[in-house]
């Protein structure tokens, strides 16, 4: 009873102190009519209050994302139905539902009369600016009477799963030799012969053991060809993001980590789409998502979905401790990184295999200001390090496209790979 006394309203609450009130005058003064009134008063409140108590199941919900999985910065919508069980009246409903602040306003809605036998369907848009697993709900319903003197919350629908992805931008064109695991091109992948162990092979370079010499690759090229087998061929490409929270600048959409995320996006789901199979790394070399190359749309989403839950990571620099791409080819997406960060990267990267970088200008996100002339010193000396360890590198700030950053680093590999054919 003192819960149903709980959900009286101002006007509930009046009409009762209104009927105590007359009670006692009417016994004060004799007068067994006004004893009726009150009596009548004071019931009405309490008969309703324990009515809308007790009626727990009259309003149903259900709730629908169209569509529940959206990239940052698209529109979603949420339909709502709602419908009454049973034939008693019910009064005004309003309606509130649990929306992230991220997602948008957080919607109510008035329904004055719910129609018996009737689903009243309810829209709302949403805008997820930023990507992330987000939880939409609890639906929750305020219940009042045809009177207006009673009313009680009720949780009608739990919470909705939406994953927001990162946006993803459609590149243009390859790296010569994209996926193979090498930086030259794919003919030097060559089998030793029937029954035999397969073989890399790559030109020899001055300083090579001659014990490596490979004398059939030799003969049948007519070029001095030497054994890589240490290092078995892997096919496909190696995405590294670096998601540390020390390595980026910004906040919200304009942030480098967000830059980073979209970015790696884009370049996982290009490569994907030309046959490669691609995995997605962090800095430390764990594996975030694993995708061949063929299937469909199923596997994009397994990378989609991996970096739409991706959190900033905590540890102050990239200390990896061995090959990130394990004989692969390696395209890494980089933020604020120290010298010996880079030389640890590049001291696990054999030579002959293709490694490219994409470097953040991270205080450009920042101040908003991006010019090569104002770029951090900490950025240009890192981008001469990995250069000098072979490495195609590319800077990025916020006014760079993706596309653009995209050409520039296919062009650094193109650059390269002439590099390494000369120096034969």
């Amino acid at each position: 009873m003192l819960r149903s006394l709980s959900g009286l309203t101002t006007r509930g609450r009046c009409l009762l102190a209104a009927g105590v009130a007359a009670a006692v005058c009417a016994v004060v003064l004799n007068e067994r009519d006004l004893l009726r009134v009150a009596v009548f008063v004071v019931a009405l409140p309490l008969v309703v209050a324990g009515f809308i108590a007790a009626s727990r199941v009259r309003i149903g919900a259900s709730r629908r994302l169209l569509p529940d999985r959206v990239a940052a910065g698209w529109a979603s919508e949420v339909e709502l139905a709602l419908w009454r069980n049973g034939k008693l009246p019910a009064g005004e409903v309003l309606l509130e539902d649990g929306v992230p602040y991220a997602l948008g306003a957080r919607p109510r809605f008035v329904v004055e009369r719910l129609p018996h036998g009737r689903v009243v369907a309810l829209r709302y848009p949403l805008q997820p600016m930023l990507r992330g697993i987000q939880q939409v709900g609890p639906l929750r319903a305020t219940l009042t009477d045809p009177f207006g003197l009673c009313e009680f919350d009720r949780e009608l629908i739990g919470h909705s799963r939406l994953v927001v992805v990162p946006r993803v931008v459609a590149l243009w064109g390859l790296p010569n030799g994209a996926g193979i695991g090498a930086g030259e091109d794919g003919s030097v992948r060559l089998h030793a012969g029937q029954g035999e162990t397969d073989v890399i092979v790559r030109h020899y370079r001055q300083g090579d053991d001659l014990r490596k010499v490979h004398w059939r690759s030799t003969a049948r090229r007519d070029e001095i060809m030497v054994r890589v087998e240490e290092r078995p061929w892997r096919g496909g490409t190696t995405v590294l993001l670096d998601h540390r929270a020390a390595a980026h600048h910004g906040t919200g959409p304009t942030a480098s980590l967000e830059w980073a995320v979209s970015f790696a996006a884009s370049v996982c789901l290009h490569v994907r789409k030309a046959g490669h199979r691609v995995r997605l790394v962090s800095e430390h070399g764990k594996v975030l998502a694993d995708a061949p190359g063929d299937g469909g749309e199923g596997y994009d989403n397994v990378i989609l979905d991996a970096l739409a839950a991706l959190q900033p990571a905590h540890q102050r620099d990239l200390t990896p401790g061995h090959d990130p791409a394990e004989g692969q080819e390696l395209i890494a997406i980089l933020g604020t990184v120290s010298n010996e960060a880079v030389g640890e990267l590049a001291r696990f990267r054999p030579r002959g295999i293709r490694s490219l970088a994409v470097l953040l200008d991270t205080p450009a996100f920042a101040s908003g200001v991006s010019a090569p002339e104002q770029r951090a010193a900490a950025t240009e000396e890192s981008a001469a390090l990995l250069r000098a360890a072979g490495w195609g590198v590319v800077i990025a700030d916020p006014d760079t496209s993706m596309p653009q950053v995209w050409a520039e680093l296919c062009r650094a590999a193109a650059g390269r790979n002439a590099l390494i054919g000369g120096s034969r």
